[in-house]
């Protein structure tokens, strides 16, 4: 199985910092005492190990002017417009030059009087890796509320692997700005294809940190909850026309524009996203998707939910959603008895943790699963699907094309090698499968 795990991949510590060899789970407990988003448990897959490439890491405010202001918009009344800020954090294959490794993030919590200190392997404004040019982009969405740090595991991941992933902090949907919920229905799909042009139309200026090694040609999205319903969107699922004018969605039957009968609507997605990986994402069971609007998606996409999801629903959301994208390539990972925080958000700060209260340490956890072992899972499966569909590795199908139910995988090795009746996920220790489930469907 040495195939499996690559020289680069075996060359990583369990964390990759200035440890040697694995973390012990002892030692997992002192490092969640500090919030570090870099963890990889000694039983995580293969693939969730950091890369080769140290990170950068540098924060940017991007204007859309023209904005509908839905927050502003009155029934019946007339749509002004405004210019809509968004702040990103952009993660990317850096030149340390003698610079340590490693940085800090002050980050806004569920509890917005709680500010928790994140520790991660990237650096602060350090000089980007241009050798190796151009590397895929991943935008990553987080859900309503949260904020661009709440899949930052993921963020320094990828791009420690030659990615440059920029994660938004979507306006109205913050831990600290959360205004009416039409605002995010109306605005998250137009977030999500305003960063991909603007870190396009970066890569080409050469003042640009990002000049020349970035290629947003090749393009993958992640989105979790609220950022997957804009990215379903995105993947040619348009929104029913029946929701349209209702009393949930914004007024004046403005979701049109993202709606499937509006005849401009395919004309305004981007072909530049070649893959999407959607997290719970939400929408399904309240009426926004019919089974003929995500026939409209044609985009390979990789779903990843919890069957106990409460918020977007399983049977009828996020399966229900994958059954319907019948013209896609797609996968549904599902995460047993989990629940709508499967795999995305980074673990409970232990700021919170620590407070008088606790209040929001539920936005963070699951009653059943481990959230760093949740986030190694994911980011495991993140690198094959994208590394597959952004860079061309066939040989990560083999990380992907496994027995569905993890629980029937056979672990049979013989002097180290696979036995002939081994049929055990690739990448997975011995029984660090079960209570997962991989299932694929191919498109028409």
């Amino acid at each position: 199985m040495t195939r499996f795990r690559s020289a680069r991949v075996a060359a990583k510590t369990a964390l990759t910092l200035s440890l040697a060899g694995a973390l012990t789970m002892s030692s997992l407990a002192s490092f969640a005492q500090t919030n570090r988003i870099d963890i990889i448990r000694p039983d995580a897959p293969s693939l969730a190990a950091f890369g080769d490439y140290d990170i950068g890491v540098r924060t940017l405010t991007l204007t859309d002017s023209g904005r509908i202001d839905v927050l502003n918009t009155q029934r019946g009344g007339e749509t002004p417009t405004y210019d809509r800020n968004l702040t990103v954090e952009v993660w990317y294959p850096a030149e340390l030059n003698g610079q340590s490794r490693g940085g800090e993030y002050q980050a806004i919590t569920r509890n917005p009087a709680i500010i928790a200190t994140l520790q991660g392997q990237a650096v602060r404004d350090a000089a980007p890796a241009t050798a190796d040019a151009a590397f895929p982009l991943v935008v990553i969405s987080h859900g309503y509320p949260g904020n661009r740090y709440l899949m930052s595991h993921l963020g320094e991941n990828l791009a420690s692997k030659g990615y440059v992933t920029v994660s938004i902090d979507h306006t109205d949907s913050t831990y600290d700005d959360a205004q009416a919920f039409p605002s995010t229905l109306y605005n998250r799909p137009l977030d999500q294809r305003f960063v991909i042009e603007s870190m396009a139309q970066m890569a080409a200026d050469e003042s640009s940190f990002l000049a020349g090694m970035l290629d947003a040609d090749n393009t993958g999205v992640v989105g979790y909850s609220m950022g997957g319903y804009g990215l379903v969107n995105n993947l040619g699922g348009g929104y029913s026309d029946e929701i349209v004018g209702s009393f949930m969605a914004p007024p004046n039957e403005l979701l049109g524009q993202h709606a499937t009968g509006n005849p401009d609507y395919r004309a305004n997605l981007d072909p530049r996203i070649k893959a999407g990986f959607a997290v719970a994402p939400w929408g399904m069971e309240r009426g926004f998707w019919r089974e003929q609007d995500l026939a409209g998606i044609e985009v390979p996409t990789f779903y990843l939910a919890g069957d106990n999801d409460t918020v977007a629903g399983y049977e009828n959301g996020v399966r229900a959603i994958y059954e319907a994208a019948v013209n896609s390539d797609r996968y549904l990972l599902t995460y047993k008895n989990a629940g709508h925080n499967a795999g995305a958000p980074y673990p409970v700060p232990h700021e919170i943790i620590d407070s008088e209260t606790g209040e929001g340490a539920s936005h963070y956890t699951d009653p059943v699963w481990d959230n760093v072992r949740m986030n190694n899972i994911m980011d495991h499966f993140v690198t094959a699907y994208f590394d597959y569909h952004l860079k061309g590795d066939e040989t990560m199908l083999d990380y992907l094309n496994v027995v569905p139910d993890g629980a029937d995988a056979v672990y049979s090795m013989s002097n180290g090698n696979p036995a002939a009746d081994h049929t055990y996920w690739p990448g997975f220790e011995d029984g660090s499968a079960v209570g997962l489930k991989l299932e694929k469907l191919d498109a028409k």
